[in-house]
């Protein structure tokens, strides 16, 4: 599978990744043996860049990530994992965590000052089993983008300089925040949820030229947007940014499947190569619960798209005249 440099660092992602955040137990319960199987699926199959978080199931997402690692060669795979949220331990009383389908064992405490990224970064090492991580993103910061920029960001720096981690930036859905964040500081990658995908492409009013004009990596996240873009036909329920689709996206996402079908390929096939068309972008990550959904993913991955495809989206206003789609 093709790697790529972020930034000018020396760290390299394959073009898929293995997104962490099912494995926090997402929508559903997850046990550690289908966890298992769909981390090593990924491994078999090529995936080499691995992306988690303590947010996800309150650190079950990491002790899952960790687990397989540990026995794999170290030089041979990336890792990521994010910062802003600290997990504190609390007696569940029978309760369920409010956003993982896990047990609330821990609460989350919001943190972005120096002393809360390090404690952070060495609670992670330390579920994972491992010395280092690779990459280190400010997670969702959305509602607290000032204390990121200002006290988190020269912590990643930081650790950087210090050798500690090899790329630095930051995970969010926002991309007028991110495109700050790129322009005020030296980050080497951002990870973009959802907003460079076949449904939504704003993120090159601003976002992309500036991750360009700075050399900055960019990681989209979330290419189906949360379900709608997963199957060769949106099912119904289907969600969009992890809430009920609305009508006109559905329509927008069954004229699209219309598209692929015309020409022999699949929604989920095009959604995962869209944004890996743009210069900026060095992969994509893609969230799996099972070797299945794993499976059924990296078959996929890297289908030959015919050029006729992009040019019938572009005749149709199902694709921005601006998105770069030659490789």
């Amino acid at each position: 599978m093709r790697r790529n440099q972020l930034g000018t660092t020396g760290v390299q992602v394959t073009e898929l990744g293995f997104g962490g955040g099912p494995l926090g137990g997402l929508y559903a319960p997850l046990d550690d043996e289908t966890a298992a199987g769909a981390l090593e699926a990924a491994w078999d199959s090529g995936i080499r860049y691995f992306d988690t978080s303590p947010h996800y199931g309150i650190g079950h997402s990491e002790r899952r990530v960790g687990a397989l690692l540990q026995d794999r060669p170290r030089e041979e795979f990336t890792l990521s994992t994010k910062v802003g949220r600290l997990l504190v331990p609390q007696d569940p009383e029978g309760r369920m965590d409010e956003s993982f389908a896990v047990p609330a064992t821990h609460r989350r405490v919001w943190d972005f000052t120096r002393d809360g990224v390090r404690r952070s970064v060495e609670d992670s090492l330390e579920r994972m089993g491992v010395d280092r991580v690779d990459v280190l993103f400010l997670h969702d910061a959305e509602g607290r983008f000032e204390d990121a920029l200002r006290e988190g960001f020269p912590a990643l720096a930081e650790l950087r300089a210090q050798g500690l981690v090899g790329a630095i930036g930051a995970g969010m859905y926002h991309p007028g925040k991110l495109t700050r964040l790129v322009k005020e500081t030296d980050v080497d990658v951002v990870m973009l949820s959802g907003r460079y995908t076949l449904l939504d492409q704003s993120a090159l009013d601003e976002f992309l030229p500036a991750c360009t004009d700075r050399g900055v990596s960019v990681l989209a996240a979330s290419v189906f947007n949360s379900g709608l873009l997963a199957t060769a036909r949106p099912a119904e329920g289907a969600t969009f940014d992890y809430l009920p689709a609305a009508p006109e996206l559905v329509r927008r996402a069954h004229r699209v499947a219309n598209v692929c079908e015309a020409y022999g390929v699949t929604l989920p096939e095009l959604a995962m190569a869209f944004p890996l068309r743009h210069p900026a972008v060095a992969g994509i990550v893609v969230g799996m619960r099972t070797a299945d959904e794993v499976r059924r993913n990296t078959a996929v991955f890297g289908t030959d798209i015919p050029d006729q495809v992009w040019d019938t989206l572009r005749e149709e206003g199902l694709l921005d005249e601006r998105a770069p789609v030659s490789r």
